[in-house]
């Protein structure tokens, strides 16, 4: 199992020693988020893009991808009535491919709850189509980069669109490409009614990247939710991709969330 770690909890930190701490506290690849960047990933240059490639080689650590994609990209809106927004938020799924790929990810999770939540007048099946067409080109960009776009069942108190694995596996197969999966989050499984390794176990097959986190909306360890069925539920599905902790409270501070995060991890997948 590899376990990656998402670089906003390094808050003011450089890339460079985000990648040189992650590799020595022991973990394989770091998550960016492109917002602690640049507010929009066309503002980030081919030079810059290749620089941080050759920082997390020179780290020797992997950049897993892309996530948190939409955050301070005003304009973008998944399911948003105008068809212009929807073109707009269209072509920069296509540039998060592009950025993707350039840095050398693999992956792009997308959540964003703000802009895909459905607006009064719209209904669920609408919004399906409106979303659906906003992915199309990104889809068949991510199959010539080697990039898999990652959608997120989130919880209702997040979002009012795709909430369970379920949906949002149905919301990838409609595709038919190895570009589009799913992503699993533990935080966002534990609204969805059943056992977080029942999900996993109905998901085989159908999710490319996993978030470890807990309820308490901190790092795997920190809270009550038992990582042991999870990581026996992972290894029973032959899942054997990132698991990248993700964490939205950052009382405790990057180097104590990291290090005791991925120790319990360990402990846990051992």
């Amino acid at each position: 199992m590899k376990f990656g770690i998402c670089n906003e909890i390094f808050k003011d930190w450089t890339l460079e020693r985000t990648f040189t701490y992650a590799k020595q506290v022991g973990y394989d690849a770091v998550e960016i988020a492109p917002f602690t960047i640049a507010k929009y990933v066309t503002d980030i240059s081919a030079a810059e893009r290749a620089r941080i490639r050759d920082l997390a080689a020179r780290a020797d650590i992997a950049i897993s991808g892309l996530h948190w994609v939409l955050v301070q990209a005003e304009g973008m809106y998944v399911t948003h009535p105008d068809a212009a927004v929807r073109a707009k938020t269209s072509q920069y799924f296509t540039e998060l491919v592009n950025c993707c790929g350039d840095v050398g990810g693999r992956s792009i999770v997308v959540g964003s709850p703000k802009q895909r939540n459905l607006m009064d007048g719209v209904n669920f099946e609408q919004g399906w189509e409106w979303a659906t067409g906003v992915f199309r080109d990104a889809v068949k960009r991510a199959e010539d980069r080697g990039v898999t776009i990652c959608f997120e069942p989130l919880a209702p108190s997040e979002t009012n669109f795709v909430n369970t694995a379920a949906e949002g596996i149905r919301f990838a197969q409609q595709f038919r490409s190895p570009a589009m999966s799913v992503i699993l989050d533990v935080k966002a499984m534990c609204s969805m009614g059943k056992p977080i390794p029942q999900i996993i176990r109905e998901s085989k097959g159908q999710f490319a990247y996993f978030h470890a986190n807990d309820a308490n909306l901190k790092g795997p360890g920190f809270g009550e939710i038992d990582f042991k069925p999870i990581a026996d539920a992972l290894k029973e599905v032959g899942y054997d991709g990132v698991v990248s902790v993700e964490v939205f409270n950052f009382d405790e501070g990057p180097e104590v969330i990291a290090t005791k995060s991925l120790e319990y991890l360990k402990k846990t997948f051992a």
